[in-house]
C-alpha cells in the first residue's frame, strides 16, 4: 500500500503538534494515514487509497459520511448564519425531538463536546447534592477533564490517582472507582461513602473497552442501588445514544437515569454534546442556579441542524433495525469464521456497535486488559491493507452506518479471513 503523501505529510505535522495529530487516538505508528475526502461507507486517503470505513468520525455519523440530508440542512443553515450569540428557535425544536427519545430529560443544556457534557452533569450533580464525590466505573472513559481522569487501582474501590500529568491529586481523590457488572463492589463502595457521593456515571454499555456488555441483571441493580443510597445516577449516552436505538441504552435496558449526557451522533457529525435530566436537578444550572456553565458556542445552530436532521432521518427510514440486522449478520459470520480456523478471538456486538477481542469475551475492565493487543495491533494493520479502516485500539468499538451495504459487509468478513489466514503463518499462531 502506497502511504507516501500520508509520510510526508505526517513529518511536517510531527513538527507542528504534539505527537503530530491532534488527539492521541490518531496517533498510529509509524504514522497515521491521512484521509483527503469521504462518501457513504468509504474513505479516500491522501496516496488515492480507499477503505471501507468502520471508524466512522469514533462513532458520529450513524447515516455514513457526507450524508445527503444531514448536508443540505447544514447548508440551509449556512445560508441564515453560523453563529449569533442569541437564542434560536432550532435549540427549542431539537430539545423538543431529543425529549421525545430520553423522557428523563425534563430539562437540558446544549454544550460543544463530551467532554463538556459530562463535566456540566457532574457538576449539576455536585451542585445538587452538595457532596464531592463520585464513583466511575474502572476503565471507562468520559471525556479529557480532571476528575474523570484518573486510574484504576487494586480492589474493589479505589481512591482515584490521576491518569494524567497536569491533574491535581486532591481533585482525583474524589473519584472512586469499581468494576463494571460488579454490583457487590458498587454496593460496598456507595455504602463505604454514605453521605460523600454526588453522583454515579457510568457508560450503560462500556464503549471505550470493545464493547463490553451489561450483565442481564446489572444496570437495574445499579440504579436501585442508587436510589437506596440516595445517590445520582448519570449515564453517559454519548457513544449509545441514538446508537443502541432511538431511545438510546437506557429505553433498550429500561433504566432512567437521573441525568443523561449525549453527543457524537446528536452532532450528526459537528461537535455537540448535551446533559440533562431531572428538572429539580436542572434548575440548579446558571442562570436559573448556582451551578456555572457557559459557552459561546452552546447551542451552536450548525450542529444543531445537522443534529435535528440526523435524528428525523433515523426515525423516518427506521435505520436501527437495518442496521441491527446487518452488524448481525457479520457477527454470525465472523464467529462461523473463528470456529473454522480454530480461533480463541471472541466477536462481540450490540446493535451497530461491534468488536472482535483477541480473547475471551471480557466482562469488565480487567478482563479486556488480558487481550492480545499486540494481535490486535497486526489484525488492524492487516484489514487496512485488505482495504478495512478498523478502530486502531482494542479498546474501541467498531461501528456500522446505514450508508454500509450487503456488499461493504461482505468484504469486511473477506478481509477478516484473509487477515486471520496471514495472522496463522506468523509468530503466536493460536
Amino acid at each position: 500500500m502506497k502511504l507516501d503523501m500520508s509520510k510526508s505529510l505526517y513529518e511536517q505535522a510531527v513538527t507542528i503538534f504534539p505527537g503530530g495529530v491532534s488527539s492521541p487516538v490518531r496517533a498510529i505508528k509509524p504514522y497515521p494515514f491521512y484521509v483527503k475526502s469521504a462518501s457513504g461507507s468509504h474513505i479516500t486517503d491522501a496516496d488515492g487509497n480507499e477503505y471501507i470505513d468502520c471508524c466512522m468520525g469514533y462513532g458520529p455519523l450513524i447515516l455514513g459520511h457526507a450524508h445527503p440530508g444531514v448536508r443540505e440542512a447544514i447548508a440551509q443553515q449556512l445560508e441564515k448564519g453560523w453563529l449569533y450569540g442569541t437564542p434560536t428557535e432550532l435549540e427549542i425544536r431539537y430539545a423538543r425531538k431529543i425529549q421525545a427519545y430520553f423522557p428523563g430529560m425534563r430539562m437540558l443544556r446544549f454544550v460543544n463536546t463530551g467532554t463538556e457534557a459530562t463535566m456540566g452533569a457532574i457538576r449539576a450533580a455536585r451542585g445538587f447534592t452538595g457532596r464531592d464525590k463520585i464513583v466511575k466505573i474502572e476503565g471507562g472513559f468520559h471525556g479529557a477533564h480532571d476528575a474523570v481522569l484518573v486510574k484504576a487501582g487494586s480492589g474493589a474501590a479505589t481512591i482515584g490517582v490521576p491518569d494524567s500529568l497536569g491533574v491535581p491529586a486532591d481533585v482525583a481523590k474524589n473519584t472512586l472507582q469499581v468494576p463494571f457488572n460488579d454490583v457487590a463492589a458498587m454496593e460496598e463502595t456507595l455504602s463505604a461513602h454514605r453521605d460523600e457521593i454526588a453522583c454515579v456515571i457510568m457508560e450503560p454499555v462500556m464503549g471505550n473497552m470493545g464493547p463490553i456488555l451489561p450483565k442481564d441483571y446489572y444496570l437495574r441493580a445499579v440504579r436501585n442501588l442508587t436510589r437506596d443510597y440516595d445517590v445520582l445516577l448519570v449515564l453517559d449516552e454519548i457513544i449509545t445514544g441514538f446508537r443502541v436505538s432511538m431511545f438510546g441504552a437506557q429505553g433498550y435496558y429500561g433504566i432512567e437515569p437521573d441525568l443523561t449526557t449525549l453527543g457524537k451522533i446528536a452532532g450528526g457529525g459537528l461537535p455537540i454534546g448535551v446533559f440533562g435530566g431531572r428538572k429539580d436537578i436542572m434548575e440548579t444550572v446558571a442562570p436559573q442556579g448556582g451551578v456555572y456553565n457557559a459557552g459561546t458556542y452552546n447551542g451552536n445552530p450548525l450542529s444543531l441542524a445537522a443534529g435535528l436532521a440526523t435524528v428525523e432521518t433515523l426515525e423516518r427510514e427506521r435505520v436501527h433495525a437495518k442496521l441491527k440486522d446487518r452488524t448481525t449478520a457479520l457477527g454470525q459470520a465472523l464467529t462461523d469464521m473463528m470456529r473454522h480456523l480454530k480461533l480463541d478471538y471472541t466477536p462481540v456486538g450490540l446493535a451497530s456497535m461491534f468488536q472482535v477481542f483477541f480473547g475471551p469475551q471480557p466482562e469488565n475492565y480487567e478482563g479486556a486488559l488480558k487481550s492480545d493487543k499486540a494481535r490486535y495491533v497486526e489484525f488492524w494493520r492487516r484489514m487496512l491493507e485488505n482495504g478495512v479502516f478498523l478502530m486502531p485500539s482494542q479498546f474501541e468499538t467498531n461501528f456500522l452506518s446505514a450508508a454500509h451495504t450487503q456488499q461493504d459487509v461482505d468484504r469486511i468478513v473477506q478481509a477478516c479471513h484473509r487477515s486471520f489466514e496471514a495472522m496463522m503463518t506468523g509468530p503466536g499462531t493460536r
